[in-house]
């Protein structure tokens, strides 16, 4: 059965760096796409970066700012974060797709990992 793990999550002062890390446990070749998805407190899940996992092809979402950066090395997805603000804050899950869809859509995804918290203080 696959399973998703994260980690790599921490607190951390504005302009730093975190790299967030989802093993894919099983075949990562089994879904379509690994995503990473962000909670800030009070709100939805929203999509910042997708990675297709037939050929590591790379997706993020149009308001990203190019700080973020989505990539894949033997079935471990990494998302590196960059210059990092107070609201990037939030928990962040990894998620698999296994059909068709919007990569950035919450509804899409099969599979998500427990997630890992980010704290960025100013």
């Amino acid at each position: 059965q696959l399973r998703l793990r994260e980690s790599g999550g921490g607190s951390v002062q504005t302009g730093k760096s975190l790299r967030l890390s989802c093993k894919v446990l099983g075949d990562i070749k089994s879904t379509k796409w690994v995503a990473w998805f962000r909670q800030a407190p009070g709100k939805g899940r929203e999509g910042l970066a997708a990675l297709q996992t037939s050929d590591g092809s790379p997706a993020y979402h149009r308001t990203l700012e190019g700080r973020f950066t989505i990539s894949e090395d033997k079935g471990t997805v990494y998302f590196q974060m960059t210059d990092l603000k107070p609201e990037d804050s939030g928990i962040y899950y990894c998620a698999a797709l296994f059909t068709g869809g919007s990569v950035f859509t919450v509804e899409n995804y099969g599979l998500w990992g427990q997630g890992t918290q980010v704290n960025v203080s100013s």
